[in-house]
């Protein structure tokens, strides 16, 4: 697809007024875009780290082109044009993310092996604070968290970028059918047609999959099953465990390939494999629209405490656990949750947050521009 050119402006998508005033300015301005575009630039990409350098090309792109920018419609609009320009060089790249489930059938236990895949394999968990944007509708917010749950992120992964970048703008984020049109340099019925075959894909590839409870807040009953969970998990009740399960309960442990489907496998794997997350540790969080777990095993050196093993973001339906996704490299995902690096032996964090305070994708951006400026660029 041809990239759209910056200096053309959209006709709006519910953004607000035009110009953005001095230039000076401009950081502040696309600060309060930030999660919003990360947002978008994840659905689209499925990857939080990659949506993030997504955000800060966007903004960079924003700062190099701003004085060309004629506030004849909104800010809004003209970065999601920058960032779906960016996204689509990104994706012209071709590889397609996926969770375990969709690259290989389960394995039997008595098969199980741990054989890792490259990193830009795997469908990246989220923060819901980086890419969720608070809403006073609870109609909206309901529709931002499901459209980042895991099996909706892998759903996207099979659309055509440009069919991605439809649906999104279209059915998540509300977008009219003309806006896009003008966003992506075609026409109302190019955008109409493309949404038709997106939704069609959407519904081939999700319909076997029992949708995921979505309360926000949780209510008491999905409450309840969490701190069951936690009870069961942390005591290592497999007895307890399976009662929590659905019958039909996937496991997966991303960077692994490796899947296990049913309650007998997932807790044979536990009590055999994974045997040495016994007497683990477990600390809410929330990921992809969904109740999440820091995991922290006991440590191996003999010292008393818990060292960091797995994010865990958990599918609920029906009263019960229908999926338990690992996500291990906890070099990567404890620092992008602000997860602590350590528990001590009472299961309390050591060692400070281990999220480290890096400027943000618009300071990064503006530090591009400064140095750029500074070398005559």
């Amino acid at each position: 697809m041809a990239q759209v050119p910056v200096t053309t402006q959209a006709t709006g998508a519910d953004g607000g007024a035009g110009g953005a005033g001095e230039a000076g300015e401009l950081d502040v301005l696309l600060e309060s875009h930030r999660t919003e575009l990360t947002g978008y630039c994840y659905r689209v990409l499925g990857s939080a780290f990659e949506a993030e350098d997504a955000v800060q090309d966007t903004f960079v792109r924003a700062w190099r082109a701003y004085d060309r920018f004629e506030g004849r419609s909104s800010l809004r609009s003209w970065l999601y044009r920058i960032a779906t320009n960016v996204c689509m060089d990104s994706l012209n790249a071709g590889n397609r993310r996926a969770r375990p489930v969709d690259l290989t059938p389960a394995t039997p236990l008595a098969q199980a092996a741990l054989s890792p895949r490259p990193d830009n394999t795997w469908l990246e968990p989220v923060p819901d604070a980086r890419v969720l944007p608070s809403h006073s509708d609870p109609a909206q917010t309901a529709v931002a968290r499901e459209s980042v749950r895991l099996a909706f992120m892998a759903a996207l992964q099979h659309l055509p970028p440009k069919q991605r970048a439809v649906l999104i703008l279209r059915e998540v984020l509300a977008w009219k059918a003309a806006e896009v049109a003008e966003l992506l340099e075609t026409t109302t019925a190019s955008v109409n047609s493309a949404l038709q075959r997106a939704r069609a894909t959407l519904a081939e590839h999700a319909g076997a999959e029992e949708a995921a409870d979505t309360a926000d807040p949780l209510d008491a009953e999905q409450q309840k099953l969490l701190d069951r969970y936690v009870a069961a998990f942390e005591g290592y009740d497999m007895a307890a465990l399976t009662a929590l399960l659905h019958e039909d309960a996937v496991m997966t442990m991303p960077p692994f390939d490796l899947w296990l489907a049913g309650t007998e496998d997932i807790t044979g794997f536990m009590t055999t494999i994974g045997a040495a997350c016994a007497g683990s540790r477990l600390i809410p969080t929330v990921a992809n629209g969904a109740p999440a777990f820091a995991h922290y095993k006991p440590r191996e050196d003999g010292e008393p405490g818990f060292v960091p093993w797995a994010v865990q973001v958990l599918d609920l339906s029906g009263g019960r656990i229908t999926g338990l996704h690992c996500f291990l490299d906890t070099p990567k995902w404890f620092p992008l949750f602000g997860l602590a690096p350590a528990l001590d032996a009472e299961g309390r964090p050591v060692g400070g947050d281990e999220a480290p305070d890096l400027p943000s994708p618009v300071e990064r951006a503006r530090k591009i521009i400064e140095a750029e400026r500074a070398a005559g660029a």
